[in-house]
């Protein structure tokens, strides 16, 4: 279980082992979206969450209920900040890495909200569960989402009227 909690031990690089785990998070979700697109990294999002949060009440059964090298939802919650960018390629049949600043924006807003906890966020985590651990980074990985959607709205809008 400490394998599967830890993200395959990434939990455990030191600095900021969420923020190792979101990276590592993003690398898989671009291997994800190459094999099977869009429908594949949400199904497997959703996969990730079940597992993570039974792995993480297994390893937070004694003890810290959200010890630092528990990372697994660090990936749901990334993989759910980059679903705008795998729809949106696969919408657009855009290559992926064209659309790297909704890459970098996900993994910037998701550690934003991660870290600085509003709202659905630091509700979820103060449940002081496994069942918290993992919401706190859905909810992350909603809010981030949001704004890369509006980020890409923002860019994307001036482009389709000026074309016109």
């Amino acid at each position: 279980m400490k394998a599967i909690a830890s993200l395959g031990y990434v939990g455990f690089l030191r600095p900021a082992p969420g923020t190792w785990g979101s990276a590592v998070s993003v690398v898989l979700a671009y291997g994800v979206l190459l094999v099977g697109g869009f429908w594949l990294l949400a199904a497997l999002t959703v996969v990730a969450f079940v597992v993570g949060w039974y792995a993480t009440a297994q390893v937070t059964k004694t003890g810290d209920h959200d010890p630092s090298w528990v990372v697994i939802d660090e990936l749901v919650g990334q993989w759910i900040a980059l679903w705008p960018v795998g729809y949106g390629a696969a919408f657009a049949g855009a290559d992926l890495l064209a659309l790297y600043p909704g890459w970098i924006a996900a993994f910037v807003l998701f550690r934003l909200f991660d870290i600085r906890k509003p709202w659905l966020v630091g509700k979820a985590d103060r449940r002081g569960d496994a069942y918290g651990v993992m919401m706190d980074d859905v909810w992350a990985g909603v809010f981030a989402a949001f704004g890369v959607f509006v980020l890409a709205a923002l860019y994307h809008v001036p482009l389709i009227l000026n074309a016109q």
